[in-house]
């Protein structure tokens, strides 16, 4: 935790745009932002994020010494931390499971989602915020999503208890990759996640693809097996056997 300079506040509109305002004025990494509540939570593809009270909304500044291209592997170090964070406060046998890029799920049903902020400068990444959401108390209605919450699981804990939990996660994991690089972050990954060779489907703008989970490159795109080949994947939305 020694790493991490704490701020809670009782309301935000959103702790990540707090944490990006704080990086462009020249904040150093290690900054955490926590709000028991937010009014304007972000999520993924624009959508809205819900985070009533009792809810994790916590967003952590880095300046890591990466590429653009490198600084991927950020978000799957993070949902790992989400991850082990979540299992920590969970009962025996309640395991949360990871979907690339950035949800962990609890029987097939989205608990917690990152949104990755960051500000390239001639291909390297200045800084970079991470925004963490995590439904601890309360799983919000979202349309056309299957959503659900630690308490509904067995957990008994305090949104800020969780919150910390992470950033102690985030911690020990940054240090792993900072010792052994991508491939070891990759591996954890991929032991966290759905099965290979679970049926998904890629959705985005320009690329639509039914196949099956291959696994992660080493930069940690998604590998689709589609008929007799192996697609590479750096963006876009997965549903897994038709679902979000």
């Amino acid at each position: 935790m020694s790493f991490w300079r704490l701020e809670e506040f009782s309301e935000l509109p959103s702790t990540s745009d707090t944490c990006i305002e704080r990086a462009r004025a020249g904040e150093p990494e290690g900054l955490a932002v926590f709000a028991a509540r937010q009014s304007a939570g972000r999520g993924s593809r624009g959508r809205a994020w819900v985070s009533p009270a009792g809810n994790v909304a916590l967003s952590v500044l880095l300046r890591p010494r990466l590429s653009v291209a490198e600084s991927g592997i950020l978000s799957l170090l993070a949902g790992i931390a989400v991850a082990e964070a979540a299992k920590a406060v969970l009962p025996a046998g309640a395991a949360p499971v990871l979907k690339w890029p950035n949800d962990v799920l609890i029987d097939g049903r989205k608990c917690a989602g990152l949104l990755i902020d960051a500000s390239p400068v001639k291909e390297r990444v200045e800084w970079l915020v991470i925004g963490i959401g995590i439904n601890v108390a309360y799983a919000p209605d979202v349309p056309g999503r299957a959503t659900t919450c630690l308490a509904s699981h067995g957990a008994d804990a305090a949104a800020p208890a969780v919150a910390r939990g992470v950033l102690e996660e985030l911690s020990v994991w940054l240090d792993v990759f900072d010792e052994a690089g991508p491939a070891v972050i990759v591996a954890a990954w991929t032991q966290r996640a759905h099965p290979v060779g679970t049926a998904i489907e890629v959705k985005s703008p320009h690329y639509n693809a039914k196949g099956a989970f291959a696994g992660l490159s080493p930069r940690g795109e998604l590998l689709l097996a589609v008929e007799n080949r192996i697609e590479k994947i750096s963006t876009g939305e997965i549903l897994l056997g038709g679902r979000g």
